[in-house]
């Protein structure tokens, strides 16, 4: 029924047709708001992290909260703090406070990556720590840490050996911080070898006497299987006595670190959710002795992908209280001690936090955002249990009137299966539509596809929702936050199940009567893109789709088409082409081009590496001539995932336009996307 004042609201709004909505909620404010903070670390008394600027070239700054509160950009345009580490990136930055002369910042800076060191409370401008390299894609460095007493850093150096995307080598480095490696590679010291193919920054011991970290192999992704690998420190030399102790082909271990008492502690997959595994080394021995899950059996996930070197589930406190993130769907930053298994969560309106933490005392630092608000630096104090918003604050540019209303949904597959996703139903606080008319819907599948649509404010959400147009985020079959099983549903499938679970929750808000089943779209990005593209050729459930930077041909990008870090991805997701070649072109939109009916948008960035503009553009030409309405927007300066606000605004535009010409929706507000045949 709602409350009076909801039911005189609803009286009082102007009926007009779904999709027809005017709304505050414009492209440049959706742009605006595009992206979220990262990377946040502690540096003396300071909170740091790192922030989008879509209106700055979308490069990314790094940010100082200072101990009186006050919140300031550390570098000025155009410093760009981004690592290119297996190009998805890592942490890109590490800080140091010292008795003198205020604290020590190094960063990757994007354009050359090469690694600089900053005293911003001085007057020098950053210095270069590392040097350029003119092979391949050149030198590459990420999750940093800073070791004053040994005058280093300790970090992932991607290393290309040649001029193809896979001619590279990873190894963990240390990187002296008096820049005498600055024009000379000899003087980085390697203290491990380049045995595997990928490893994380590592973590050193209490004591000084070990590190641990991360490593793994092609095929697998480090979802798939990781190993937690040790050695010793030795003075200036390489790591000694390097050993796996834990983790597998089938075993993913998403991070590893150290409680202040010298027990290992890190994130598993082994009982077939991420939990958090506490355990010592055996003295002088390969295993780990007294492994104890700490949070056992209770069906959710502490930790997630590692699509960027360097995330962080988990975070030690002094008092050997461990800081977690923590959930199924949703997530929530909770405080577990581990001698009696209690979990104690912060409360406040987040669902989601990021796989960033740091920890300043007794108090933990997130990143947290709600389906009210976005991501904002939050400070949790572990002694009183208050969480309150340090950085990055949201602020309603609107009345949070017209932001949706999103519902939690489980709905039913083929076979049963339990598919989820996040409803967003149309929603305008002085607009209403025609008794029985029922509204379009978009379908959104999230990139990936091991990822994940978090529930969280999304003004490209809102833009739609607010102008009577609903969205429907699956998480379909091979998404993270729900088990490994439920992940493992894509193994070999890809193409299968993401399709049919994406028409399935179309067909559902169909037949329920909450979509109109002649206004059905798909949208996607990346892997989305590809979800999307698959869908448009495989059924025919949809009028039309939006097609962001995809992958649209599974040979060439199983082949020489992508980078390195996922260059074997579809070993796993479609099967080893060895074997099943034939897979790979059956599955390939760009093969069945003849199936697609609808009008499609295709978007994509001409410096992407990921997925490659040669795709698109092959793409377009089997489509040429047979007369299917399409339009295609390439962005000089975007590479796989838009950054720049001018290009995101454009971008919008153009996929309103196409949801209005298809869904026969009446709007001059958006300039009119010109449709080819």
């Amino acid at each position: 029924m709602g409350s009076a004042r909801e039911r005189t609201e609803r009286d009082a709004a102007r009926v007009e047709p779904y999709g027809s909505w005017p709304s505050p909620v414009d492209a440049a404010l959706a742009a605006s708001r595009d992206g979220r903070p990262e990377y946040v670390g502690v540096v003396g008394d300071e909170v740091w992290w790192t922030e989008p600027r879509p209106a700055e070239a979308g490069r990314r700054a790094l940010v100082r909260r200072r101990a009186d509160g006050r919140a300031e950009p550390v570098l000025p345009a155009p410093w760009n703090v981004r690592s290119r580490v297996v190009e998805y990136g890592g942490t890109p930055w590490a800080g140091a406070a010292r008795a003198d002369g205020g604290p020590l910042v190094v960063f990757v800076h994007f354009p050359d990556q090469r690694l600089y060191a900053y005293e911003p409370d001085g007057a020098a401008e950053p210095r270069p720590l590392t040097p350029v390299s003119a092979t391949g894609g050149g030198l590459r460095w990420a999750d940093p840490r800073v070791l004053l007493d040994r005058g280093e850093l300790w970090c992932v150096l991607e290393e290309f050996t040649g001029e193809g995307p896979t001619d590279v080598r990873r190894v963990i480095a240390a990187v002296p911080l008096d820049g005498s490696a600055a024009e000379d590679r000899t003087a980085v010291r390697e203290l491990s070898d380049d045995s595997h193919r990928f490893v994380t920054g590592p973590r050193l011991s209490p004591d000084g006497r070990h590190a641990a970290w991360l490593a793994w192999d092609h095929p697998r992704m480090p979802w798939d299987g990781t190993e937690v690998m040790l050695g010793e420190v030795a003075g200036s030399g390489p790591f000694r006595r390097v050993r796996p102790v834990a983790g597998g082909i089938e075993e993913s271990v998403a991070q590893v670190d150290w409680a202040p008492d010298g027990a290992l502690l890190f994130v598993s997959d082994s009982g077939g959710w991420w939990e958090l595994h506490r355990a010592r080394t055996a003295d002088g021995g390969p295993d780990l002795v007294e492994r104890t899950v700490l949070c056992p059996g209770r069906g959710e996930e502490f930790g997630g992908p590692l699509w960027k070197i360097g995330l962080q589930w988990f975070q030690p406190l002094a008092d050997g209280l461990v800081a977690v993130v923590h959930g199924s769907g949703t997530t929530a930053l909770g405080v577990l001690d581990p001698a009696t298994g209690d979990l104690v969560d912060a409360a406040g309106p987040w669902t989601e936090w990021a796989p960033t933490l740091a920890v300043r005392g007794e108090r933990v630092i997130g990143v947290a955002a709600g389906p009210h608000s976005g991501y904002e630096v939050v400070e949790l104090d572990t002694g009183s249990g208050h969480a309150r918003v340090i950085g990055a604050a949201h602020h309603d540019a609107v009345d949070p009137a017209y932001y949706p209303e999103p519902a939690l949904r489980t709905f039913t597959g083929p076979g049963g299966r339990e598919i989820h996703a996040q409803i967003y139903p149309p929603r305008h606080p002085g607009r209403t539509a025609p008794e029985g008319e029922r509204p379009p819907y978009v379908v959104w599948a999230h990139g990936g596809p091991t990822g994940h649509a978090p529930l969280v404010l999304d003004l490209e959400i809102a833009y739609f929702t607010s102008r009577g147009i609903g969205v429907a985020e699956v998480n379909y079959g091979g998404s993270a936050g729900y088990g490994r099983e439920y992940r493992n549903r894509l193994r070999g499938q890809w193409g299968v199940v993401d399709v049919e679970d994406c028409a399935a929750v179309a067909g559902a808000l169909a037949a329920e009567g909450t979509a109109d089943p002649a206004r059905l779209a798909v949208r996607g990005g990346s892997a989305g893109g590809w979800t999307a593209a698959a869908s448009l050729t495989a059924t025919d459930v949809y009028a039309c789709g939006t097609i962001i930077y995809p992958i649209l041909d599974l040979l060439g990008w199983a082949t020489d088409e992508t980078h390195d870090f996922e260059s074997q991805y579809l070993e796993s997701l479609v099967g080893p082409l060895a074997e099943v070649p034939e897979r790979y072109h059956e599955r390939s939109p760009l093969h069945h081009v003849d199936r697609i009916t609808t009008p499609f948008l295709l978007l994509q960035g001409l410096d992407d590496v990921i997925c490659p503009p040669a795709q698109c553009e092959r793409f377009l030409g089997a489509v040429a001539g047979r007369g299917i309405p399409h339009a295609y927007h390439a962005f000089e300066g975007e590479g796989h995932g838009f950054r720049r606000a001018d290009t995101m605004v454009r971008a919008l535009e153009a996929e309103l336009s196409l949801y209005a010409q298809t869904f026969g929706i009446d709007r001059d507000d958006v300039p009119r996307l010109e449709l080819k045949r």
